[in-house]
């Protein structure tokens, strides 16, 4: 299972993963964050700097897992980032980072992994909340989430005729290190923490292996059923 991580979601997944006995190759831009991913991880895995907006980087994560003479069972297509900016301060460095991981990097990780997905495998793609609550100064992020969505639309389609099916997991609120670095600092984290929380009806911010759980339902049999669609793992956020 390949799986971009390095913190938060992706480091709880791959925990998770690894737990339910899955061989792993996990992803991440920096080595060091990712070699200390690698550390804490309980079974077998391998650990490949990959930025999923390289190209030539993806082709070298597939080329690894193929000359080992291994296939793809799940596919987990996790790694993204934002930060805020209201429309008259959006730029062209701000669009492109977010879009150039969040959407480009998706798009390729998914379509180069193809030759070594097996028939019947689980695709997963990380999506947001964001996507469709018009959060203020989170524009680019959240129209980034929303073409996560659509994709997860269309390649259900796409790929039926191989079984393979294609969710989106929507986390709402999660205390990951990625909310702690929207804040400018120690106090300002702990006040965006306060906020997001009290927008959550449960009355908390979710845990990265909440959703990781969630990941593990997706990728296994008992959603065999279960294609194109949008799991939000918000704590009610968005429901209700």
């Amino acid at each position: 299972m390949p799986a971009p991580c390095g913190q938060g979601i992706g480091l709880a997944a791959a925990r998770r993963f690894a737990a339910e006995g899955a061989r792993l190759f996990i992803t991440g831009r920096r080595e060091d964050a990712l070699k200390e991913a690698a550390a804490t991880i309980d079974g077998e895995v391998t650990a490949v700097r990959v930025d999923s907006a390289d190209l030539a980087d993806l082709d070298r994560l597939y080329a690894t897992i193929g000359e080992q003479g291994l296939r793809i069972d799940v596919l987990w297509a996790n790694a993204g980032g934002g930060s805020f900016a209201t429309l008259d301060q959006v730029t062209e460095q701000h669009f492109d980072e977010i879009f150039g991981t969040n959407v480009r990097g998706t798009l390729f990780t998914v379509q180069k992994a193809l030759p070594l997905l097996n028939d019947g495998a689980s695709v997963i793609l990380t999506g947001s909340t964001a996507a469709t609550v018009g959060t203020e100064a989170f524009g680019v992020y959240g129209a980034s989430k929303a073409a996560i969505r659509s994709f997860a639309r269309t390649w259900a389609n796409e790929l039926k005729g191989r079984g393979i099916r294609v969710n989106t997991i929507s986390p709402g609120p999660i205390d990951t290190p990625g909310i702690t670095g929207l804040a400018a600092g120690d106090e300002e984290a702990v006040e965006l923490k306060r906020t997001l929380a009290g927008t959550v009806p449960l009355g908390r911010m979710g845990r990265p292996d909440e959703v990781a759980d969630v990941g593990v339902f997706l990728a296994s049999g008992h959603s065999s059923f279960v294609t194109g669609i949008e799991m939000f793992v918000d704590g009610g956020a968005n429901q209700v």
